[in-house]
């Protein structure tokens, strides 16, 4: 009787993993039907401008601005932050581009900035962490020619403390980094959340704790020993740091990612004593949307600017619409798919750092 069960045990393990497998398949080949259909636009002519860029240390952001100022500009020089006055006095670029300034910058980032505006040199930065350090922002913002902010909430408060020149300027995705492959079956699962555990979402994780425990899940992130419900969520969640291209198996394998803006309110995690909302999407966004999966969002007011929900995105407002989304998508592989084919040609026509690298080319022209 025990090796009968043990047979059919392995058969259902069989035909559990031969579906996996064929849906894994389907959904690679439905991303790469999207991607040969994606017309490729015109490419704008290349800029003059030579651009020193000092990056921030976000690889995914990095990588993907760098790129793009590699194609549409005469000359892109990377500096390490602590080099850029010294890198600038060197080569003696049109424009030195800084990313967010925050973080990994020397204490006499905006000395250096300014020594920069001195030698008749254009300086931009552009905050990608808006608007969860305003308090730091405000001062470091007012050292530069231009602003752009991914947050629009944003775009106000650096006008109003005299920046001349402010503009909105959403993310992106990295189309080389966040795109389809293949998923091995290692990186397969119902639902994948990757970040750290902020404290909404300990609590949104915390009401969820049961109805997840018969779902294959992946948890990974710091912090999540802040959760009341750690102990049911252990064997999902995974602490150690996860590389941009380890991310990108992650959202490819699983069926749902879940996305989850982080608060915005000051206290351990801000340093936003104004208490500025956040209306704008995070960069996750972009990614997994770029990744051709199906992705279910807390819902940012500015959201519909970018993606439609029910189309080529999914939102939800609490736990419980969370809980019935999971349980209708995780049984409907083709609407699932199809909105997660819909996310990928939106991405990859509309929301490449390109696009964003040649509407900041754009607007540089016009200061």
């Amino acid at each position: 009787m025990n090796a009968l069960n043990s047979l059919n045990k392995n058969k259902s393990d069989a035909s559990e993993g031969f579906k996996d497998g064929y849906l894994e398949g389907y959904r690679f080949g439905g991303c790469q039907a999207v991607l040969e259909r994606i017309e490729k636009p015109k490419s704008p002519s290349k800029s003059q401008y030579r651009v020193l860029y000092v990056p921030q240390g976000f690889e995914a952001i990095d990588r993907g601005v760098i790129e793009a100022l590699h194609d549409l500009t005469a000359e892109c020089i990377v500096a390490p932050p602590e080099s850029a006055l010294t890198m600038a006095v060197s080569v003696r670029p049109d424009l030195v581009l800084v990313m967010n300034g925050l973080h990994v910058f020397p204490p006499d980032h905006e000395e250096q900035i300014r020594t920069i505006r001195g030698m008749g040199i254009h300086t931009a930065i552009w905050f990608v962490d808006d608007p969860y350090f305003t308090e730091d922002t405000v001062r470091i913002a007012q050292s530069y020619d231009v602003v752009f902010t991914h947050e629009i909430e944003c775009a106000a408060l650096y006008q109003k403390i005299g920046c001349q020149h402010v503009h909105y300027l959403p993310l992106a995705a990295n189309p080389q980094m966040f795109r389809p492959i293949r998923s091995s079956p290692e990186y397969r699962y119902d639902i994948c959340f990757i970040g750290n555990a902020f404290w909404n979402r300990v609590e949104l994780f915390d009401q969820l704790a049961s109805y997840l425990q018969d779902k294959k899940v992946f948890i990974a992130g710091q912090h999540w020993d802040r959760l009341t419900n750690y102990d049911q969520l252990t064997r999902f969640i995974r602490t150690d740091w996860i590389e941009p291209e380890e991310t990108v198996s992650y959202y490819n394998g699983a069926k749902i990612v879940i996305n989850i803006h982080r608060p915005t309110a000051a206290g351990s995690d801000n340093r936003n004593v104004m208490n500025l909302p956040g209306s704008s999407i995070n960069p996750r966004t972009y990614e997994i949307s770029g990744c051709g999966t199906l992705q279910i969002t807390d819902i940012r007011s500015d959201l519909t600017l970018h993606y439609q929900p029910g189309y080529n995105i999914e939102t939800f407002a609490d736990a419980a619409e969370l809980r019935e989304k999971i349980d209708y998508y995780l049984t409907h592989d083709q609407e699932r798919l199809h909105i997660a084919w819909r996310s990928l040609w939106t991405t990859r026509w509309k929301h490449t750092f390109h696009e964003r690298v040649a509407s900041l080319l754009a607007v540089l022209k016009t200061v």
